[in-house]
C-alpha cells in the first residue's frame, strides 16, 4: 500500500509544509518527517506513511479501554499503528509509539511485514462485523496520528451499523476533531496532568490543546470520559487534582465518568514508585467533593471500580478483572435506572448489550 496524502497540511515556500493534524502543527522540510514520524513531505505534499499499517489488533472488553458508561459489557474490536504525537517518559505502549529507528525505516521503504499488515477500511470493517463486534476501538497507540485511516474506517463503519472509538491523548486540532466527530461515538481522553510542566517534562507537548480539545468533543455531542494516571509525586498534589476535578466539572459535567488510574514503573520513569491505592483512594475523594459523581479507581484492585448511585448510594455495577455485572440497575428500553430509588444512571447502551 503507497502513502497516503494527508488531509490537514498548507504548503509553505521552498516546498516546505505545515501539518494541521495535531497540536504541534510542524513545519516540514521536504523529505522530512514531523514530529510524531509518521508523516512525510514528500515533494512539497505531506503523506501519512502509516495509512492501514496496523500492528497491534485484538478482541477486548469496552472496560478496558476504560469506558465504564458505553455499551457496558461489550467488547470491542480494537486495533493500532505505530507512531504517536507524545513521547511520554513512563509509555506502557512504546514499542508501537516510540519504536526503534529501523521501524520507521521499514515503514518509508514499505518493507516493514515484519512489524505488521497493510489492512483497508473495508477489511477492518469486515472483521469487525466477523467477529461480532458492534464496535471498533482505535486504541494501542494515538488514532490521530494515522488520522486518515481512521477516518475513512470510520465513516464505513457507521454506514455498517458499528460504532467507533477513539482512545486518545487529545492532542488534535480543532479543524480535524470536527471533521471526524460525526463518526465518533466516544472519546476516551487522557487528561494527564492539569500542569503545563508536567506535560512538557513528561510528554513533550501541551496542556492547553488537550483541554480545548476534549471539550469540543463533549460540545460535538460526543460520549466523553477522562483518565488521569496518578504518578507519585509528579501529578498528584491536592491543588493540582482540586484543579482538575473542578475544570472536569464545570466544563464536562457532573456526569463525566472520571478514571484514576494506577502508575506502574514502565520505559524511562521505573524508577519511580507505584501508585498506592490510598492515594488513589484520596485523590477520588477530592473528586467526588468537587461535584463529580462518577469516580473510578483503575488499575488496582478496588470496590471504586464499581458504579454506585449518586442518590442513595446503592451498588449498581459490579466489576472485576474488566468484567461487569449488572447488580441492582433496572432497564427501560436503552436506559438503565437504579432499581432503589430511580435515579437514571447515565449509560449508552443498546439492547444487545451485556448489562
Amino acid at each position: 500500500m503507497t502513502p497516503q496524502k494527508a488531509m490537514f497540511f498548507e504548503t509553505l515556500p521552498s516546498q516546505k509544509v505545515r501539518c494541521g493534524l495535531c497540536a504541534h502543527r510542524c513545519v516540514i522540510l521536504p523529505d522530512k518527517t514531523g514530529f510524531c514520524r509518521v508523516r512525510k513531505n514528500i515533494g512539497g505534499i505531506l503523506y501519512s506513511l502509516n495509512y492501514g499499517f496496523v500492528v497491534s489488533e485484538a478482541i477486548d472488553p469496552i472496560e478496558k479501554k476504560p469506558l465504564y458508561h458505553f455499551h457496558p459489557g461489550a467488547t470491542t474490536y480494537s486495533l493500532g499503528t505505530i507512531g504517536c504525537n507524545f513521547k511520554c517518559l513512563n509509555c506502557q505502549n512504546h514499542r508501537l509509539s516510540q519504536p526503534a529507528d529501523s521501524v520507521y525505516s521499514s515503514l518509508q521503504t514499505r518493507d516493514c511485514s515484519q512489524y505488521g499488515d497493510f489492512l483497508t477500511p473495508e477489511e477492518v470493517v469486515k472483521r469487525a462485523l466477523f467477529l461480532e463486534s458492534k464496535i471498533i476501538s482505535f486504541t494501542y497507540n494515538e488514532p490521530t496520528v494515522w488520522y486518515e485511516f481512521v477516518y475513512e474506517t470510520s465513516v464505513l463503519a457507521k454506514e455498517n451499523g458499528l460504532s467507533v472509538v477513539w482512545v486518545t491523548n487529545g492532542s488534535i486540532t480543532p479543524e480535524a476533531l470536527e471533521a471526524a466527530a460525526p463518526y465518533i461515538d466516544a472519546y476516551c481522553a487522557d487528561i494527564k496532568s492539569f500542569s503545563n510542566d508536567f506535560y512538557k517534562k513528561v510528554t513533550s507537548a501541551e496542556l492547553e490543546p488537550v483541554l480545548t480539545s476534549v471539550l469540543t468533543a463533549k460540545n460535538l455531542g460526543i460520549h466523553v470520559e477522562t483518565v488521569t494516571l496518578l504518578i507519585p509525586n509528579q501529578n498528584d498534589s491536592v491543588y493540582e487534582l482540586e484543579k482538575l476535578a473542578e475544570w472536569i466539572f464545570s466544563h464536562l459535567g457532573s456526569e463525566t465518568p472520571v478514571h484514576l488510574t494506577a502508575f506502574k514503573p514502565h520505559f524511562k520513569m521505573k524508577d519511580v514508585p507505584e501508585t498506592p491505592v490510598s492515594l488513589l483512594e484520596r485523590a477520588r475523594a477530592v473528586f467526588i467533593t468537587a461535584g463529580l459523581e462518577y469516580v473510578y479507581i483503575g488499575n488496582a484492585v478496588s470496590d471504586y471500580q464499581n458504579t454506585y448511585c449518586p442518590d442513595c448510594h446503592s451498588l449498581l455495577a459490579y466489576r472485576r478483572l474488566l468484567f461487569g455485572e449488572a447488580v441492582n440497575l433496572k432497564r427501560e428500553n436503552d436506559a438503565y435506572f437504579c432499581s432503589y430509588c430511580n435515579r437514571k444512571i447515565p449509560f449508552i447502551c443498546s439492547e444487545d448489550d451485556v448489562f
